[in-house]
C-alpha cells in the first residue's frame, strides 16, 4: 500500500491490486512473497481456463502480480515470468439515438434518470460520475461544464453541460437532494448519504432500463459513453 500511494497510484487502482494479490494469496494458502513463479503461472491459467475470465481482467492480476514482485519485493529478474498476454480488441456495440432514447425514457426514479442522462450528455466514466459532488455542476451561462476531479489517471478535466442536462440535474436536486450543500455528493449512496453512491449501483441502473427499453445489445453503462 505504501509503494502504491508513493507512486500515487488512484485509490481505485490500489483497490484493484489489493484484491487480485489477495486473491491469489488465498488461492495457494501462501503469503505472496513466497510464491514462485510457478505457482503465480498456475494462476494466471486458473483464472483463464477454470475461472473463464477475460484476458483484460487476467492482465490486471498479472500487472498487480508485477507490481508486488518488481517494486515491492525488489525482484525486477522475475518480470518475464509473470506474462501479459495480447487483449484482444472488440468493438463495442453502439446504440442508435433511437435505441438511447429509449433507455433513458425507460420507467425509472428520478436519481436514475438524472445519473443516466449525465452519463449520456457529459461523456463521464462510471466512477467519475459516482464522485461528482453538486458544487461540481457549474452553471454559470458563460461556463456552462462539469468539473471532473481527479478522473482516470489522476487528472481533473472538464466535461460540457447541456442546459437539458442542467435542467434535469437541477430538477433533481430541488426533488431529491433539497437540504444538501454543494460540497455533498451529487449521487450519494442510498444506506450512507455520506458516501458516494458505488459503480455497481450506476451499472445497475443502466442494466434495468435497458432491459425495460428492450435493448438487446450487450455492454454496460459505458456504453452510453461511447
Amino acid at each position: 500500500i505504501d509503494a502504491m500511494v508513493l507512486r500515487g497510484f488512484a485509490a481505485r487502482t490500489q483497490e484493484t491490486y489489493l484484491s487480485a494479490v489477495g486473491q491469489m494469496a488465498r488461492h495457494h494458502h501462501l503469503s505472496p512473497d513466497l510464491l514462485t513463479d510457478e505457482q503465480v503461472q498456475a494462476y494466471l491459467l486458473y483464472l483463464l481456463q477454470e475461472r473463464q475470465r477475460s484476458r483484460s481482467t487476467v492482465n490486471i492480476t498479472s500487472c498487480a502480480l508485477r507490481f508486488l514482485v518488481c517494486d515491492v519485493l525488489g525482484q525486477a529478474e522475475r518480470r518475464t515470468q509473470i506474462p501479459m498476454g495480447r487483449n484482444p480488441q472488440r468493438l463495442p456495440e453502439i446504440l442508435s439515438r433511437a435505441e438511447v432514447a429509449a433507455v433513458l425514457a425507460a420507467p425509472m426514479s428520478l436519481k436514475a434518470r438524472a445519473f443516466l442522462t449525465t452519463a449520456y450528455a457529459s461523456g463521464l466514466r462510471l466512477s467519475e460520475l459516482c464522485q461528482l459532488r453538486g458544487c461540481d455542476i457549474d452553471s454559470a451561462p458563460d461556463r456552462m461544464c462539469i468539473r471532473v476531479v481527479q478522473g482516470k489517471g489522476g487528472q481533473d478535466r472538464y466535461a460540457l453541460l447541456t442546459p437539458e442536462l442542467l435542467e434535469l440535474l437541477r430538477l433533481y436536486w430541488r426533488t431529491c437532494r433539497s437540504r444538501a450543500t454543494g460540497a455533498e455528493w451529487l449521487f450519494p449512496s442510498r444506506s450512507n448519504p455520506a458516501r458516494c453512491m458505488d459503480r455497481a449501483s450506476g451499472q445497475r441502473y443502466y442494466y434495468l432500463a435497458r432491459d425495460a427499453a428492450g435493448i438487446t445489445k450487450v455492454g454496460g453503462i459505458h456504453t452510453l459513453r461511447h
